[in-house]
């Protein structure tokens, strides 16, 4: 039989291809359905799994079946040669992280043809004309012949980031179109840095780079220019690590490379830029926020990464001890008033207030927010991006949203008076207003919300909570060793040894994977204020914020201080990063 068109199997129903491919008859079909459709609902199946068990196709016809329901010819991959060229056009860490295997490359035009697996995984070619400047047409083929495929020619050959750093400190060609000078602005050739930024040893490179970003969940990748080094680092658990430096004159190719992925203007190295990328890597997405800089001695460019599937959005998993779980809980329900998240910049307020918000997201809640930027894409949430060169600020966003009939609306931060009034406006009409502040506890949020110029009744009035938080290294469980704390530690906590006698404490052993560090991933610690009318009395008296802090306490409240006491003592954290993220209580 002749290959059937694959234009004439795309987006019909499964049965109809499978009937078109030739595998099946109408009339097997038909039984197939009247079987699917006699089953429990509950427990009823795919008409493809039905037919696999009634024995009229196998499991790689349904392969093929899917594969040109979404539009992809289907192929057998042992039946093609591959040469070392085609397998060089994709380095190993892409091609085993996309799972695709090239099979036809054309240096002229970049044009690629690449094998996977799935239908599913079409976001592949995408990211592959992303991150490796290709043309690209895909195809699909069983499974086990692509694992088969990335085994023989992909497995045993991934490169480190400091082995493509060393081949390119050796190519005398890329060095020869952009070491003319000293790597000012006036010094560089457009055309050399635009033509080097597409070479593959710095694709590669930059692949590698994300991909490692990725794999370690670094939150930020920083390549930054000097006077006589061009350095590049990740931001692993709040702290920056150093990667394997390229050559000084290939950072103008790599900030080129930067910009060409984020669509950003390559032309123009005198003013600052921001844009976007989005990938998909493992089958998770990654957003990528670039920041691009001029310095004195060239582009310095800041990547944010923000993994969906390494953030926790859900009340349960952002730290929350289960009695502040409660009462958060409790907060995050009424029908109106203020909620407010603060801390430093890198916190995890935004985390706090997505996972809130996520909490409360069903149908019949509409909820509104606006960002600086929108870092996650959230179904059922309207989000807006701030945009101050059009005059989209925070608080005409806010203006706006009291018109959309909003029942939630997150504002991301209150930075001046006009944006806390109306979220006090917005507060007082009925709506639940959350948004963040950047003070070093929770009762310095009420003298800066005055200090802003906000009435003390309109705060009163309105402000049910404030929770502030810190971001705190953990042990690496894997490498936990208990250890005696010197008298000097536990002075630094306020604490004397016979306070903590029978108490055991720990800490991390350094290791390659928790480059040796002693710590893995991090944790929030939390300090909930709970306002009442005791609180809101002291308020309206402008009592000062060791007055608040102290009234708080009384009424329950536990410090970040205390708060990471607790960490210590269950074995999650040290004194040091306690000590470091915190203040002594007075």
């Amino acid at each position: 039989m002749p290959p059937v068109p694959v234009a004439e199997l795309k987006k019909r129903k499964i049965g109809r291809v499978l009937t078109k491919l030739g595998k099946v008859t109408r009339e097997q079909v038909h039984e197939a359905l009247e079987k699917q459709r006699a089953a429990d609902p509950k427990a009823r199946r795919p008409l493809g799994e039905v037919l696999i068990e009634m024995g009229l196709v196998s499991q790689r016809d349904i392969q093929e079946a899917l594969a040109g329901q979404a539009g992809f010819e289907f192929i057998d991959l042992e039946a093609l040669t591959l040469d070392e060229a085609t397998i060089a056009a994709i380095p190993p860490e892409t091609a085993m992280a996309y799972q695709v295997v090239p099979v036809e490359y054309s240096k002229e035009g970049r044009k690629l043809k690449v094998v996977m697996k799935s239908p599913d995984n079409f976001r592949a070619v995408d990211d592959l004309r992303l991150l490796m400047g290709f043309r690209v047409e895909a195809f699909c083929a069983p499974p086990e012949q692509v694992e088969a495929k990335l085994q023989q020619h992909y497995a045993q050959a991934h490169s480190s980031i400091a082995d493509v750093v060393g081949e390119m400190g050796a190519d005398s060609g890329l060095a020869a179109g952009l070491a003319k000078g000293p790597g000012g602005a006036a010094s560089i050739d457009l055309e050399a840095v635009l033509e080097a930024s597409e070479d593959n040893k710095v694709i590669k490179l930059m692949n590698l780079v994300l991909l490692q970003a990725i794999k370690d969940r670094a939150s930020d990748i920083h390549f930054e220019p000097f006077e006589d080094e061009f350095k590049m680092r990740y931001r692993i658990d709040g702290v920056l690590y150093e990667m394997v430096p390229p050559p000084k004159y290939l950072g103008p190719a790599i900030i080129s490379r930067v910009k060409v992925m984020a669509n950003l203007d390559i032309a123009e190295r005198r003013l600052p830029q921001d844009g976007r990328i989005e990938l998909q890597v493992g089958g998770n997405p990654v957003d990528l926020r670039v920041s691009i800089l001029p310095t004195m001695h060239g582009e310095s460019a800041v990547m944010r990464v923000l993994d969906r599937s390494n953030v926790e959005l859900s009340l349960d998993r952002v730290g929350l001890r289960e009695d502040e779980y409660e009462l958060v809980t409790t907060l995050v329900g009424k029908p109106n008033g203020i909620l407010i998240v603060t801390g430093p910049t890198g916190s995890g307020k935004t985390t706090t207030l997505y996972a809130a918000l996520q909490f409360l997201n069903d149908i019949e809640t509409k909820i509104l927010t606006c960002e600086d930027p929108v870092e996650y894409d959230i179904d059922g949430l309207c989000q807006c991006q701030v945009n101050t060169e059009v005059g989209m600020t925070f608080a005409a966003a806010l203006r706006s949203f009291l018109r959309q009939d909003p029942d939630i609306i997150l504002v991301g931060e209150i930075r001046d008076l006009e944006t806390a009034q109306i979220a006090v406006q917005a507060s007082l009409t009925g709506h639940l207003v959350f948004s963040t502040l950047h003070t070093n506890d929770a009762p310095s949020s009420i003298v800066r919300l005055l200090d802003l110029g906000l009435e003390s009744f309109l705060l009163t009035a309105t402000l049910e909570a404030i929770i502030a938080q810190r971001l705190v290294r953990k042990i690496d469980q894997g490498a936990k060793e208990p250890y005696a704390p010197s008298e000097e530690q536990l002075m630094e906590l306020g604490l004397r040894p016979e306070d903590v006698l029978g108490r055991e404490f720990f800490r991390g052993k350094g290791t390659d994977a928790n480059h040796g560090s002693g710590y893995r991933g991090r944790m929030a610690i939390f300090e909930v204020m709970v306002m009442d009318d005791g609180l809101r009395d002291l308020v309206m008296r402008e009592a000062s914020t060791a007055v608040l802090r102290e009234e708080s306490r009384r009424r329950g409240m536990r410090t970040l201080r205390e708060s990471g006491l607790m960490a210590i003592y269950d074995g999650l954290t040290t004194i040091d990063e306690v000590v470091r993220e915190t203040v002594l209580d007075a």
